[in-house]
């Protein structure tokens, strides 16, 4: 078996802002498989800044694991251990190879097109005129469930998106989900969260930054809104802290990004403990080209989880690479009369 690896940058079609900057780009790795003239393509959907692997040593642990690729999958994930990426890579690459065709990875009835998965309409930081002209946009699409990013514009501005959309869609029409992305302080997040739970909210993705696991566990404890976990788990390798984390904490839901969390295995693993805990979780993609999507899709398929997953980030960039999914209705899907088409340095099918 060969094994090599490829940066590839991939450009946003307009930046897209978060409460913490400014994204044009975004950097990832495609790992590469060969044997018996097959091929397995994985991608280790690195995210500067946020990603427990984002270090100085990130490519050489790549040139290592092409040099080790004999190791196989299992072996290759315990040694990968701190570096959720990679083991996310190498098990699609892994999976990619053993399968009929490199895309066709876990086949099911949502990869034969009988069976969509309903996912959530993501909208954008930005000016309050954008967003709302974003949220308009995702309703006209069909969506039944959105997402708004908040926090980087003045919040009673974002109240005031969110009681335009209220006022036109009640709770059982239009699901409301927020993402803060850490961008509260401690001292205001819960009299932040008490305005916010006026508007019927699904949910809020971490209010807080992490690791002031003892403000966030005091404040799932008194919040109007059911809060969710999300970058709180980045870097939380072992079964043990992932455990005492949710026990000390006690979220009402976890967000898993399988790029951030050690690939498939990484995210089954919190998947059981946020289940034995009574814990609500659904899957993320992590801003992965449509290879990662695809493997994420057609995996989480296969867990059964009805909520809208956040799977819809395939559209973002002018250099995507052209796949069969597609989103029609707030849903995606596996459109069969879309086809693959990928160029790399290091494949070209």
């Amino acid at each position: 078996m060969k094994a090599n690896y490829q940066k590839y940058i991939l450009n946003f079609k307009r930046p897209s802002e978060t409460s913490r900057g400014i994204l044009n780009i975004k950097e990832t790795w495609f790992l590469v498989l060969e044997q018996d003239g097959k091929i397995g393509i994985g991608e280790c959907g690195l995210l500067r800044g946020l990603s427990a692997d984002d270090r100085p040593d990130y490519e050489e642990k790549l040139q290592w694991t092409c040099q080790n690729i004999h190791l196989g999958k299992d072996q290759l994930w315990e040694a990968l251990l701190e570096f959720p990426s990679i083991q996310f890579g190498v098990e699609i690459a892994f999976q990619s190879l053993a399968s009929e065709t490199p895309f066709l990875l876990f086949p099911s009835s949502f990869t034969e097109g009988k069976k969509n998965m309903e996912i959530n309409g993501l909208v954008w930081m930005g000016e309050a005129e954008f967003m709302k002209q974003q949220i308009e946009e995702k309703l006209a699409q069909g969506f039944h469930c959105i997402k708004l990013k908040i926090g980087a514009i003045d919040f009673k501005k974002e109240l005031d998106l969110l009681d335009s959309i209220r006022h036109n869609f009640d709770a059982t029409t239009i699901e409301i989900r927020v993402d803060a992305n850490g961008a509260f302080t401690e001292l205001e997040a819960l009299d932040k969260l008490n305005q916010l739970s006026g508007y019927k909210l699904h949910s809020i993705e971490q209010p807080i930054a992490k690791n002031h696991t003892d403000s966030m566990s005091e404040l799932c404890k008194n919040t109007p809104i059911p809060i969710a976990l999300d970058e709180e788990l980045i870097g939380i390798f072992s079964y043990t802290e992932k455990e005492a984390l949710l026990t000390k904490i006690k979220p009402q839901y976890i967000i898993l990004k399988p790029s951030f969390v050690g690939g498939f295995r990484g995210t089954k693993e919190w998947i059981d403990l946020a289940e034995k805990h009574q814990i609500g979780w659904w899957i993320t993609s992590a801003l992965e080209s449509n290879v990662g999507l695809n493997a994420i899709a057609q995996w989480t398929f296969l867990q059964q989880n009805s909520m809208p997953q956040g799977l819809g980030t395939g559209g973002l960039y002018s250099n995507n690479f052209e796949c069969p999914l597609d989103v029609k209705n707030g849903q995606l899907t596996h459109n069969l009369e879309l086809d693959w088409k990928v160029e790399l340095d290091t494949i070209n099918y």
